[in-house]
């Protein structure tokens, strides 16, 4: 229930971005941020824990995260989960790379 409660607000948080189609809600994002605020909260130690393996298991494009909107709300669900504290356009940044190195939603 508490996932689910995060996910929610997650959603909540990011409604206006999630509104804009496609993967332009990344445009103007700062990737080398984004780069470095995944090596800084360890994400890829948290996803190998989470799904074993290097951790990439958790990024199945076609089954959950079927649009960038989704992707952006997964990265804010996590920030609200584990309490990072980033910022919108940190988020997004991040998303951003994710997107770049796994997803490639146009």
């Amino acid at each position: 229930m508490l996932k689910l409660i995060s996910f929610l607000l997650a959603c909540l948080c990011v409604g206006p971005v999630l509104s804009q189609e496609g993967a332009a809600i990344f445009k103007g994002a700062d990737l080398a941020l984004g780069q470095r605020l995944l090596k800084e909260h360890r994400c890829a130690e948290c996803h190998a824990r989470k799904f074993g393996g290097d951790g990439s298991g958790v990024y199945r494009p076609m089954e959950r995260v079927k649009t960038a909107g989704a992707l952006r709300g997964m990265v804010e669900q996590c920030n609200i989960e584990l309490n990072l504290g980033l910022f919108p356009e940190e988020a997004t940044a991040v998303a951003a790379v994710l997107n770049l190195e796994h997803y490639r939603f146009k």
